[in-house]
């Protein structure tokens, strides 16, 4: 479906299945216990959308403005963000399984208390991000540019990052770096 227009409408527990939308609009549009699945979303507008306590599984969202998106609560399974603005979303309490941000810029957003399973972050702006209260064991954010990250420190271990974050990393700590 190319070129739709949906900004401000309200659904409750709507199916949304088997569709690519392209071109399209659905700013402060509400999709609460939603459940989205085979769907791809090509250069839409997503802002201040609600998707919370819903269900994403096998959704693509590829060149979208996604600013506020609120996902509290979702789960989102085979989800892929490619190249996708998510600067202010919202993803408190939301379980990730098999997810992928893919060189998007995710600037501000709130990850707190989120269960993340095999969740990929590839070349992303993840400045000022909150992860607190999750879980970060096996998660690579290597590749990703931030100047301040909120992390619950024992939530940390096992988080791969780059040497230079690392040094960052240890100020956390208290440890103060010569070389």
């Amino acid at each position: 479906m190319t070129g739709v227009r949906a900004d401000h409408q309200t659904l409750n527990q709507p199916i949304i299945s088997k569709v690519m939308f392209k071109n399209a609009s659905f700013i402060h549009v509400g999709l609460t216990k939603g459940d989205l699945t085979d769907v791809i979303f090509e250069n839409c507008n997503l802002s201040n959308a609600r998707l919370t306590e819903g269900v994403v599984n096998r959704v693509v969202f590829k060149d979208c403005k996604l600013v506020g998106l609120d996902f509290s609560g979702a789960f989102l399974g085979n989800v892929s963000f490619e190249k996708c603005e998510l600067n202010l979303s919202n993803f408190t309490d939301a379980k990730l399984k098999q997810v992928r941000f893919d060189q998007s810029s995710i600037r501000s957003a709130n990850f707190y208390d989120c269960k993340l399973n095999k969740v990929a972050f590839e070349s992303c702006d993840l400045d000022d991000v909150d992860f607190k209260q999750t879980l970060l064991k096996g998660i690579d954010i290597s590749t990703c540019r931030f100047n301040q990250l909120n992390v619950s420190i024992d939530h940390l271990a096992g988080c791969v990052v780059s040497s230079e974050q690392a040094i960052e990393f240890s100020k956390l700590l208290g440890l103060k770096v010569r070389d």
